[in-house]
Formats: structure tokens, sequence, C-alpha cells
């Protein structure tokens, strides 16, 4: 693993990565308000190199097993990277960001530029998804492939029945949201972060990993009040629509999602040419969890191999 401050117009981003920059790149685009952590740092691992049977991964890429699988099977470089206003990347004051939507969105191919990778595949989890969407839309030659995960509709689709809104429970989280936590208690933060997750995730939600990845996304982060500032930002209409995909696309989708249910996984691989919808049974909208590794590690390695 490598972790890097990469410049960017407007900002500075911290970005890790995993395996060999030669191999095929997968950039992964994380949700709103989420810090690079959220991808944990095995199913990264996994993605770079295989992983083992049943999505338990190797905690190290040198060791013999894990070559042996990349000289089979091909290895990926891939790149995490913490959203401006999370984690280590560039952080204004809480309630006063300084960009746009627009930056979030044209984010992945300045951090592309930056590190001299011409072409990647694109896997983007809630608002990811979207600007993974944007992304292929508008500046095609720069993308391989998409995975787009939990995620919704960017554009308009025409005939499309009207997709479903979010449950009862979900529309709660936005109408009568929690209290803020006390910024300056970090465990306090964490129990926040963690609530937050719970609220939208599938019956077999892990708290003992989610308590885990948010103590590390609480002591990595800058500011962890300034990930709000994603809320308060505008962004401008995609230029173009879901026909204009041309890239091979894979829609995975938990069966329990409560904000965006499974009709919006299957509305986004009904527009675009060729792609093919996986639902993940007890997933809810969050990013994949241990348990469906074993389903979403080769289904993202195999969209990402080389033809």
């Amino acid at each position: 693993m490598t972790e890097t401050l990469v410049d960017v117009p407007g900002a500075l981003l911290c970005a890790e990565t995993f395996g060999n920059p030669a191999d095929p790149a997968i950039l992964l685009i994380g949700g709103i308000a989420g810090a690079m952590d959220w991808w944990h740092a095995d199913f990264c691992q996994a993605l770079a190199d295989g992983g083992l049977p049943g999505g338990a991964p190797e905690s190290t890429s040198d060791s013999a097993a894990a070559r042996a699988r990349r000289s089979a099977n091909g290895g990926r470089f891939v790149v995490r990277y913490d959203h401006r206003d999370t984690g280590r990347s560039r952080t204004d004051p809480p309630g006063a960001p300084s960009y746009t939507g627009d930056d979030l969105a044209l984010d992945p191919v300045r951090l592309l530029d930056a590190l001299g990778i011409g072409q990647a595949h694109l896997a983007g989890v809630s608002m990811g998804g979207g600007i993974a969407q944007q992304t292929a839309i508008e500046h095609r030659r720069r993308v391989a492939s998409l995975t787009l995960i939990s995620t919704s509709p960017v554009t308009k689709v025409p005939g499309a029945p009207q997709l479903p809104g979010p449950t009862a429970e979900a529309r709660a989280q936005f109408h009568d949201p929690p209290p803020d936590p006390d910024w300056g208690d970090p465990e306090a933060v964490v129990r926040y972060l963690v609530a937050g997750e719970r609220a939208f995730a599938g019956p077999g939600y892990d708290e003992l990993a989610a308590l885990a990845t948010a103590r590390r996304v609480v002591r990595r982060s800058i500011d962890p009040a300034a990930a709000a500032n994603h809320y308060l930002v505008e962004s401008r209409p995609v230029r173009g629509s879901l026909a204009d995909i041309a890239v091979p696309t894979l829609v995975l989708h938990g069966d329990a999602d409560p904000l965006f249910p499974p009709e919006h996984g299957a509305a986004l691989a009904a527009a675009i040419e060729g792609a093919r919808l996986v639902l993940l049974p007890g997933v809810g909208h969050q990013y994949p969890p241990r348990a469906a590794w074993d389903v979403v590690v080769p289904e993202i390695r195999a969209i990402s191999a080389p033809a």
C-alpha cells in the first residue's frame, strides 16, 4: 500500500494504491461524506491480487500465494481516495465548502491525470456511482468499465417507470436526523458515524467491523465535521444520458437497500446497453460488506480483466 497527497485544481487529495502500477487500474469512488477507509484495505488488496476462496483476502501482496494468483489471473492496480473534506484530503471549515459538486465529479479524472493513468475501471458506491456514471458519459475515453454499487440513474430514462423512494425508516434519517455529536470527542464521533451506516445497511450489518473502520476514519480525518459540506454543494445537470455509456457495465445492488430499492439497480442495468445486474442478498445501502466479497471481488475483477 502506498499513500500519497495528489495536487489537483483547488485541492490536495489523499490517495492510496494497492498492487502494480503496470496492471489495469481500478479507481474506487466513495459515497457522500465518505473517506476512503470505507473501502476496506483488505477489500482493495483482494481486488488487486484476487484474494482467497470465500472472499478471505491475503493480508499482503508480497506472499508467494498472492504472487502466484497475480501471475495466473492478472493483478490490478487499485486506487482509493479521500473526497475533498474527508480523511486527509483538502478540508474546508464545516459549513463553508470552497468547491462545487462539479469539483467532486471532476476529481476522479483529475486524480487519474495526476497519477499518470490514461484509462481506468471505475467502481463507485452511492454518490460515487453517480460520479462514475457522469465520468463515463462526459469523459468516455478515460473509462474502461463501470461497476455501479448501491446507486441510481443520474439522468432520466425515457419511458422508465417511476422508481420507488426510500423506506419510511430511511426517510426519517433525513427528515429527523440525529443530533450532531460532540466533534471534540473522537469516540462520540465514531458512534455517530456507525449509527449513520447502520441506518442504511442490510440485516447482517457487522457493527464491530464498522466501529473499527469508523475509528480509522476519525483518526485520519483533518476535521470529521467537514464531511457534511458535501450536502451543501450544488451540481449542474449531466451533459448526456445513460444511453451514451458505451463501456462494459456491472450493476451491484443490495436486495435490502432502503434508500435506493433494487428497482433502481434494475433501471440502471436496463438503461445502459449490455449492462448486467447482480443482486446481493441481505445487503443494504452500503459499501460491499465482507460477507459479499466472494461475489463482489470476482465480479469486479472479471469486468476489469484485460481483453
